[in-house]
């Protein structure tokens, strides 16, 4: 007779996909049951809306866990289909009677689970839920008047004084899993790209592993000077772990810890260390206004700028995507992006600004891009960062401030080795001409090799005259405000 010890658990993997500082890992294994960890591809649902450059990962994370588990003595079932009919199917076969997951917070997902918890549970089917990804629960860090935080520094304060560090763990030693459970072929889905693979230029190391290894990296070198450096493209300083981070193959308690000890062993300033890790609170903030306000994702978090008169300029956005601009540093962002998987930060900023700025393109189709093809695609950062370039968004940029992309480029890129490695057409042309090659007299271009209009393009938008048709277009909709240029 099957006793209630003989039945299994399920544990159910989504973006939590690492055995250290796994929550409900480590209250499955407490169980002392067999524990059956899946994953399942729900490419249906709208809470699995991931790009091709994040499938990428998924396949590369789902490999590295799966070597992990199987190290313990488990495995990784993978299953493809609606989420809350494979879990039924897995209960059919098994016998299981309870399902351990770190919760998702994002509002689609996040009311998926509620009703896949509500059916499973009048089924008599155990639901425990954690909170893996965040440093505190969304709703958890309140203002005065218990509303939502809408401006980042006090969210910040109150979120250092309320949220603690949970105890750090490793996961169980052996995880015991049934043997004759069947599961898909990682391969058979298709998750890397094929005809062409244009992922030839994606240097990560997807997993577990690689996050601990980009975090140490990072505390050895770029956090040093990380409030600096992080501003200057072609220098290594930022940390990386954002893809890490978003597919949880590292917990953003583990990457504050290690910052701060690194401050508190002399190995590097305590001032950077604290803006690394208001960093990762802005990961949090914008986590927690998407799940307390889930409109952003389609609507301006400040409804006044849905009246923006956006322009539809498909050779624009085309020449956006394939960093055709005619400004190089811009130009540069977006080729890093499709070769990489991934943008620099300050320049996330500038090729934003421009495609919502000069050429008056709605951020939601940069939105859109940048979840099809950035390894960090998060729905709540991606979305918010994006209201913020627009002024549409809870303590966003002034909607005046219209980076000019030449004295960006020439700020933060002034020896030109960003624009180079990325826009090589240009390698040639002097520092004093880079940023602004159409402004070079006709024997430099000459000498660099280099013919506007062919070999590289003209720009799309004169930026004097772009600036003033976006101040226009905003002052239309945010009457009453000055109008000033950085």
């Amino acid at each position: 007779m099957t006793t209630k010890a003989d039945r299994p658990v399920i544990l159910w993997f989504r973006q939590d996909l690492r055995l250290a500082d796994n929550p409900a890992l480590m209250h499955a294994a407490e169980t002392g049951r067999p524990i059956i960890p899946v994953y399942i591809l729900d490419q249906g649902s709208r809470v699995c809306s991931m790009g091709a450059a994040s499938l990428w990962w998924l396949d590369k994370s789902l490999r590295a866990l799966d070597a992990t588990l199987r190290a313990r003595g488990s495995r990784l079932i993978l299953r493809r289909g609606d989420s809350e009919a494979e879990l039924h199917r897995l209960i059919g076969e098994t016998g299981a009677d309870a399902v351990f997951m770190n919760r998702l917070f994002e509002p689609d997902a996040f009311a998926r689970d509620a009703d896949i918890a509500h059916a499973l549970q009048a089924e008599r089917v155990d639901c425990k839920g954690y909170n893996a990804a965040l440093l505190h629960r969304p709703g958890g860090v309140l203002n005065g008047a218990g509303q939502p935080y809408k401006v980042f520094t006090p969210f910040m304060k109150a979120l250092l004084a309320t949220a603690s560090a949970p105890p750090p763990t490793t996961g169980p030693r052996i995880v015991a899993t049934p043997a004759d459970i069947a599961s898909d072929d990682l391969d058979a889905w298709g998750l890397h790209p094929t005809r062409p693979d244009w992922s030839g230029g994606f240097d990560w190391t997807p997993g577990e592993a690689g996050a601990s290894a980009a975090l140490s990296a990072f505390v050895a070198g770029g956090l040093k000077s990380y409030s600096v450096g992080r501003d200057r493209p072609a220098e290594p300083a930022t940390s990386r772990l954002s893809p890490h981070l978003h597919f949880g193959e590292i917990s953003p308690w583990r990457a504050i810890q290690a910052a701060r000890e690194a401050a508190a062993d002399g190995r590097v300033p305590a001032a950077e260390a604290e803006k690394f890790v208001a960093e990762i609170g802005w990961r949090e903030f914008s986590a927690h206004l998407l799940h307390a306000f889930p409109r952003m994702t389609d609507t301006a978090f400040r409804p006044e700028y849905d009246a923006m008169p956006w322009r539809d300029d498909a050779a624009a956005l085309t020449a956006w995507k394939r960093g055709r601009t005619g400004y190089p540093v811009v130009d540069a962002g977006m080729r890093q992006l499709w070769t990489t998987g991934f943008m620099h930060n300050r320049v996330r900023m500038i090729v934003a600004s421009f495609l919502i700025k000069h050429l008056l393109i709605d951020w939601r189709e940069g939105e859109r891009w940048f979840r099809d093809t950035l390894v960090d695609a998060d729905l709540a950062s991606n979305v918010q960062n994006w209201q913020w370039v627009a002024g549409s968004g809870a303590d966003a940029s002034p909607y005046f401030r219209i980076f000019n992309p030449v004295i960006q480029g020439q700020k933060f890129d002034a020896d030109g080795r960003y624009v180079r490695r990325w826009v090589p057409e240009l390698s040639r042309l002097p520092d004093r001409w880079l940023h602004a090659p159409w402004t070079a007299p006709a024997d430099i271009l000459a000498a660099a090799n280099l013919r506007l209009g062919r070999d590289y393009p003209a720009p799309v938008v004169d930026h004097a005259e772009a600036r003033q048709r976006a101040l226009d277009a905003l002052k239309s909709v945010v009457a009453g405000r000055g109008a000033e240029g950085d």
